[in-house]
């Protein structure tokens, strides 16, 4: 009986256990990532001077004159459908009752939405979060737990190549530094 019980404490320790940590990087393809380590440096003024919270085209590429990396919605395929723990910063879209954001783009950047130029398509992920969580401060890093799809998503603000299905969204806390 002793035997049977290892086993199965050690089983339930696993499903307990976050998926593995995902590098914002790693959702580059490898052209990509080095396309993106030749760049040479850009600006990154925006509206965030004159206290704007959103940019006129939000997170939609707007200046046309970068390199094609900063428009790349090329995806890596092998994370279709794979559990991640991605680290990141919220863009709110949708809200319930409650005001528990339950839609939101996640960047890899803290004000993402206000700087200039913004992340490429495939370095954003929308998160669909139906038990919502309550995003005081745009802020505050997250991290959020699920599975990530490969998945063209257009709206009024931005394009992404990724959406995650989240099981968990917590913020992040001194604990995990």
């Amino acid at each position: 009986m002793r035997y049977l019980l290892l086993p199965l404490l050690l089983l339930s320790h696993l499903a307990l256990a976050e998926p593995a940590e995902l590098d914002w990087l790693e959702l580059m393809p490898e052209a990509d990532r080095q396309a993106l380590e030749a760049m040479p440096e850009i600006s990154h003024d925006g509206a965030e001077q004159d206290g704007a919270f959103y940019t006129p085209g939000g997170l939609r590429q707007q200046d046309q004159s970068l390199p094609p990396v900063m428009y790349s919605a090329k995806t890596v395929a092998t994370l279709d459908g794979k559990p991640v723990r991605l680290g990141g910063y919220p863009v709110p879209l949708e809200s319930d009752a409650e005001g528990r954001s339950t839609l939101f783009f996640l960047v890899p950047y803290p004000g993402a939405c206000i700087h200039v130029p913004p992340p490429p398509p495939n370095q954003l992920v929308l998160v669909r979060y139906p038990r919502g969580i309550e995003l005081a401060d745009i802020y505050a890093p997250l991290w959020v737990s699920g599975t990530l799809r490969v998945e063209p998503v257009s709206n009024e603000l931005a394009d992404a190549a990724y959406a995650l299905d989240a099981g968990s969204v917590r913020l992040v806390e001194e604990a995990d530094l």
